[in-house]
């Protein structure tokens, strides 16, 4: 009789996780609020409010194990299926992801360095903030943040007013802007027997908070940044006693390291690893969930990945290119959606961005305007 995994989330993490899971002999199930869920092709999609426990109670019931594919499913929702299955990543994961504050009190606390930050809970605090620190600041609104929703970047006093309002005056955290040299993220795993593993650092461009470039791995990262990167991941790992994928989201300034969030799933910047990677993290995430023995992370060429956001193109035309894989979500597109990605492979770095830059040609015009190598 197969396993049945159930899924928090119906997104295209989903569909990965279980597209790396059918080779194992493994069904899923899938619970989300959106009736055309893009894991629906993968799986039973069970189509209800995340806070319909009837329906909760008899998700939980038909499945193993439960994991979920995005960090904004409710608390509650978790503590609720806890009592009729298993549950991983941990709940406290969940919980701490979701609060900008409490995950920088964590980072602190284990040594992990970040940007200098203070709570904000009202335009007062705000103004306060401004007038004792320096600008520019960024305000980020505590919860519910995502692809660069929830967040302004301060420059002058007087935006104060005006950055309050565009976060929806919510509790939020203001943070000192960092002059970073370059965006990092690393995925590691862990499983119940507390054996971990780390995938290479990888180097990530943003346009409008949204990832639209990976380069895998990052270049010129020295054993020591990898090791400090590895460091505060195994310390978070350890700390909640995780099972399953996390993803530290890192800036670079210089030699340091700063923390800027954690994702308790698998990672949009380790799509890489489906092609270049001897075990994806999607699979790496259910064997950790399982029980077995982790896949090595070793990277077995250098790749890239690019997002494409809003609109899909000619898949023919793009798997002309040497080394290259198309991947759709089957998504209706639309402007900021996620609705693909593509991931490319050579034999060396520079190999990879030649056939970046050929690739950009066949790709329509919004999505190569917002890929950048510099």
């Amino acid at each position: 009789m197969s396993l049945r995994i159930g899924v928090l989330g119906g997104g295209q993490l989903g569909r990965m996780l279980a597209l790396a899971g059918m080779p194992l002999g493994l069904e899923f199930v899938f619970f989300d609020s959106i009736a055309d869920a893009t894991s629906r092709q993968c799986g039973e999609l069970v189509v209800k409010d995340f806070l319909d426990f009837k329906a909760l109670e008899e998700f939980a019931s038909s499945v193993d194990i439960v994991t979920y594919e995005f960090e904004n499913v409710p608390v509650e929702a978790v503590d609720f299926i806890l009592k009729h299955a298993q549950v991983y990543p941990p709940r406290a994961a969940l919980e701490l992801s979701q609060d900008r504050l409490f995950e920088k009190k964590l980072f602190t606390e284990l040594g992990i360095a970040t940007p200098k930050y203070l709570a904000i809970n009202s335009e007062d605090d705000l103004t306060k903030a401004v007038a004792e620190g320096e600008l520019p600041l960024v305000l980020k609104s505590r919860r519910l943040g995502y692809d660069g929703k929830g967040q302004f970047v301060l420059e002058r006093s007087e935006q104060i007013s005006e950055a309050w309002e565009a976060i929806g005056k919510v509790p939020a955290i203001a943070e000192a802007f960092v002059p970073f040299s370059r965006e990092l993220s690393l995925i590691g795993v862990r499983g119940h027997d507390g054996s971990t593993s780390f995938y290479p650092l990888v180097e990530n461009h943003h346009f409008e908070g949204i990832l639209r470039l990976t380069l895998a791995p990052a270049g010129n990262i020295s054993v020591e940044i990898q090791r400090q990167a590895e460091h505060y991941l195994q310390s978070l790992l350890d700390r909640m006693s995780y099972v399953g994928v996390l993803t530290l989201e890192l800036f670079q300034v210089g030699t340091t390291l700063l923390a800027n969030e954690m994702a308790p799933r698998v990672h949009n910047s380790g799509h890489w690893t489906i092609e270049a990677a001897e075990t994806s993290q999607f699979e790496n995430h259910l064997r950790a969930l399982l029980g077995y023995s982790l896949g090595s992370t070793n990277s077995s060429t250098p790749s890239a990945m690019i997002n494409l956001i809003g609109e899909l193109p000619d898949p023919e035309s793009v798997l002309k290119n040497p080394g290259t894989h198309f991947h759709t979500y089957r998504k209706q597109p639309k402007a900021g959606r996620k609705v693909g990605h593509v991931t490319i492979s050579g034999h060396s770095a520079s190999q990879v961005a030649e056939r970046i830059v050929a690739l950009l040609h066949l790709l329509p015009r919004k999505i190569a305007e917002q890929v950048t190598l510099n």
